[in-house]
């Protein structure tokens, strides 16, 4: 199993990752580590796979898997095994997984700088221009002592997307204007969703941000990407307090 581990300035206690498509039982197009139960797979072998996470990371309680909608609802994680329709979730419970999952959209990590709770979000651009970000970060008294970290996502030369998005960024923030290059297709214009996040958090007052190196779109031996591929697996994000 290949994880892709945080690479920030978080306290040594907290654990953070990005699971990749390798190190399952999953086949054909959801080979092989697909975590995803809502994309088609064979229940069992999501199942299987999930099973296989927590024997590696050694969970000592059920993470807290979310139905995701694209949207801006924050959860408390609990470990009752139920699943709750919610774009991001946080604990200050030791040993508690927060898990978001995705295939090109933006997983976004958030602790303090004491490591008192953790919390992980789902960001979409729709997510993103609702404020999932800023719903989360509000679990933080001082958003100048959050760390953040970005997971893998779709990068800025594959994400295509209309004017009309553009449009809808630059109306809530005019600063969103250079996360975006035209296309030669008229209407047409590639936009870097790690940069829009990065804007949005600089806004709230987050000042330690960190991540944005990859690409699911063009990394294909890694990484799952619905704009890729259509049907397709999900990686997981996760994050808890050790």
């Amino acid at each position: 199993m290949k994880l892709i581990t945080a690479d920030w300035l978080a306290p040594e206690h907290i654990r953070a990752f990005t699971t990749t498509r390798l190190g399952g039982c999953s086949k054909d197009v959801y080979g092989s580590l697909n975590l995803g139960d809502h994309v088609g797979d064979a229940p069992n072998l999501v199942s299987a796979n999930r099973q296989l996470l927590a024997e590696h990371c050694k969970f000592l309680k059920q993470p807290q898997w979310l139905s995701q909608v694209h949207g801006t609802t924050l959860v408390k994680a609990c470990h009752n095994g139920l699943v709750i329709e919610a774009d991001a979730c946080w604990s200050d419970e030791p040993g508690q997984p927060c898990v978001v999952m995705t295939a090109d959209c933006l997983p976004v990590f958030f602790t303090d700088k004491q490591g008192g709770r953790v919390a992980i979000a789902h960001a979409g651009w729709r997510g993103l221009l609702g404020g999932v970000l800023e719903q989360t970060l509000a679990v933080f008294p001082d958003p100048s002592e959050v760390v953040v970290w970005f997971g893998p996502a779709i990068g800025p030369l594959a994400f295509e997307v209309g004017a009309e998005v553009k449009q809808l960024f630059c109306d809530v923030m005019p600063a969103a204007e250079s996360a975006f290059v035209a296309k030669q297709k008229p209407g047409k214009w590639l936009a870097d969703i790690y940069l829009l996040a990065r804007l949005r958090l600089k806004q709230a007052g987050v000042q330690s941000v960190f991540g944005g190196e990859y690409c699911t779109f063009t990394q294909s031996d890694l990484f799952y990407s619905y704009r890729r591929d259509g049907v397709t697996g999900r990686m997981a994000s996760v994050i808890w307090i050790n």
